[in-house]
């Protein structure tokens, strides 16, 4: 007689339950494993990845060498993954191995990258060994919220006369920096980097699509000026693809945000430039085959720099402030200083108006200025500060105020006067002024001045201390009278340092000073040496 071998439905429940009990789960490794379909331009072509994420790191793995390279999931389509690869990706073929890894990007930050050269993806370039660092930071955050921020409101000294009287800049605003090339956009940076010796603030540079040899003497720069011991230097040069030069700004900030966030401290972030980051991704974009927009650029470049420019701010100096789960340290701020080159001085073009748009004021760097003599080339029309007179000391804002109207003034009566043949005294008086005024503006590249010289000077010009003074001894006449005072009235930068107040008695010492030191110099022909006055 046959035996009945079918199984009853709950035979069958019972027996797989046994079977899922019998098994080790923990030993089973389950892994999404795709394939690259093509690649070209940095840019790969993934089919077999359906849970990948936006923004994702995807390890390729080349079948030739053997060599891991990390790509980014940039473009989810409905049959495969546009990824851009952030290393050679020469190396890569079809047929490669992908794999996820279920993190999305991130980079090393912490104390241990101060004084180092990484690339966008932090990983040392200069030669001094690995970086010792356990902790990472996603590279892409979301920027901090209205309820943990407050108004800027402490100075970011630049040690820049003109930016530091006339457009001021504070800790947690976001600056930009706009010019032709070669008119001083990287010197104004690197001089404000230069300025926070001492200051405690860590300072971040990110270096975009510049060739590796200029990146090395700005580095050199900044290691002369002792300034690399609170620096840290992000490269991506021309050589490097244009991913690295895409995602390198966003790494940089990252690297300051763990210094704003965790240790309450202020940073200052500059971009060098994101002119050559948008370049890099319209490159991307046009590759990955998203719709080209105006001038060629995608539709969400405005985001590319928004999302990045919007991470800088002041926080609440309250302790305790909640940003998402974590709880950060008070009072840390993140300034950006990103620049921008024009072309030909077109600052109505697509991204610098995008950019414009998005930060707190804009230096303007001329041309003409520039080639003229005047350095820092600051068009004190067209540039300006939407933070103003709270990113001052009280001191700068009392002899300051005058400075920009006397400025625009001059150069109204400039361009009138060089078609006058004749002018009444008052004019001439004027244009006298705002000569002298342009001759103290004027400062030597990589010399950033102490806010208190930077305080006495001004009150002089301003004051007509220096009416008297034949515009091309302006210079000289500065230098020797910063001398004196350090000299003889040691005391007028010292109360300007610790009270950042002109004071009533602060003032009398300063006038005083100023005519002493004009008393020892006497008239022009009778004029000893500097050294003498000093004496």
């Amino acid at each position: 007689m046959a035996t009945d071998t079918t199984l009853r439905p709950g035979e069958i429940k019972d027996i797989l339950l046994r079977e899922i009990e019998a098994a080790d789960l923990h030993e089973l490794d389950v892994e999404e494993v795709g394939t690259v379909l093509e690649v070209k331009d940095g840019i790969a072509r993934i089919y077999g990845l359906q849970k990948a994420m936006a923004g994702e790191m995807l390890e390729v793995r080349s079948s030739e060498t053997g060599n891991a390279v990390t790509a980014l999931a940039l473009n989810l389509e409905e049959d495969n993954i546009g990824a851009v690869i952030l290393g050679d990706y020469l190396q890569l073929k079809e047929g490669d191995e992908v794999r996820r890894t279920s993190r999305v990007l991130e980079v090393p930050v912490g104390p241990a990258l101060v004084g180092r050269v990484v690339d966008a993806l932090g990983r040392p370039i200069d030669g001094r060994g690995e970086i010792d660092t356990t902790t990472t930071r996603k590279v892409e955050s979301s920027a901090p919220g209205i309820i943990v921020r407050q108004p800027v409101k402490e100075p970011l000294q630049t040690g820049i006369k003109a930016i530091d009287s006339m457009i001021p800049i504070g800790r947690g605003q976001r600056e930009l920096i706009i010019g032709d090339r070669g008119t001083g956009k990287t010197a104004v940076a690197i001089d404000t980097i230069i300025n926070q010796k001492g200051q405690g603030v860590i300072c971040v540079y990110v270096a975009i699509g510049q060739k590796a040899s200029t990146v090395a003497s700005v580095v050199e720069r900044l290691r002369g000026a002792g300034a690399m011991e609170y620096s840290i230097v992000v490269v991506a040069s021309a050589s490097d693809p244009a991913p690295m030069q895409y995602i390198a700004p966003y790494s940089g900030c990252a690297m300051a945000e763990y210094f704003m966030y965790n240790e309450g401290r202020p940073t200052l972030c500059v971009y060098d430039d994101l002119s050559k980051q948008a370049a890099a991704y319209r490159q991307l974009s046009l590759v990955l085959r998203r719709p080209p927009g105006r001038e060629a650029y995608p539709g969400d470049v405005f985001y590319l720099h928004s999302r990045l420019l919007e991470r800088a701010a002041k926080l609440r100096e309250d302790a305790g402030v909640v940003d998402g789960t974590n709880i950060l340290k008070p009072g840390g701020s993140l300034t950006a200083l990103p620049l921008i080159e024009t072309q030909a001085g077109d600052v109505s073009a697509y991204i610098p108006t995008n950019v414009i748009s998005i930060t707190d004021g804009q230096i303007f760097l001329e041309a003409d200025l520039f080639f003229a003599g005047v350095r820092p080339a600051i068009n004190v029309g067209i540039s300006v500060s939407r933070v103003g007179g709270s990113a001052q000391i009280k001191a700068m804002r009392k002899v300051a105020g005058r400075l920009r109207l006397d400025l625009a003034q001059y150069r109204e009566l400039e361009a009138f006067a060089a078609f006058a043949s004749d002018l009444d005294a008052a004019t001439k008086r004027q244009l006298d002024r705002g000569a002298r005024t342009v001759e103290v503006l004027k400062q030597g590249q990589y010399q950033p001045m102490p806010v208190e010289q930077q305080v006495m000077i001004i009150y002089a010009v301003t004051n007509g201390f220096l009416d008297d003074v034949p515009t091309q001894d302006v210079r000289n006449w500065e230098r020797g009278f910063l001398e004196f005072m350090g000299a003889r009235f040691p005391q007028v930068g010292d109360a300007l340092r610790q009270a950042k107040d002109l004071s009533k008695e602060v003032e009398a010492d300063l006038r005083r000073g100023i005519e002493a030191f004009k008393q020892t110099t006497g008239t022009r022909e009778q004029r000893p040496k500097v050294e003498d006055a000093v004496r």
